[in-house]
């Protein structure tokens, strides 16, 4: 008799604004996340990350996808400070309608806030 491996658990994307981030699941285990900060109608992306362990899986692009989804939802605007998040964009060009370039004054806003 063989067994089948178990079947992974479905990304779950959800915002956790407490932490100015989007956070992504399978099952209970925590596997990434993207940081952002708001700032006059724009949500700077600043960092996005996935655990060593789950790389090469597609996470990051189901991440991004959902955080940029959310981000039109709530009517702001997207800075690509994170390089993955501008990688994504160069790709994916249906949220160029509502990305702002990423210049002195965002960058220098990013680096006061973060400290």
């Amino acid at each position: 008799m063989t067994t089948e491996p178990a079947a992974e658990p479905t990304p779950r994307v959800a915002r956790v604004a407490d932490r100015d981030r989007y956070e992504i699941r399978l099952g209970d285990e925590l596997v990434g996340f993207a940081e952002y900060r708001d700032h006059d109608g724009q949500r700077v992306f600043h960092h996005t990350e996935i655990a060593d362990a789950f790389g090469g899986r597609g996470l990051a692009a189901t991440l991004v996808t959902a955080a940029l989804n959310d981000t039109r939802e709530a009517g702001l605007r997207i800075v690509p400070v994170c390089p993955y998040v501008a990688k994504y964009l160069r790709k994916h060009d249906e949220f160029t309608d509502i990305t702002d370039p990423v210049d002195r004054e965002v960058l220098g806003w990013l680096k006061e806030t973060l400290g």
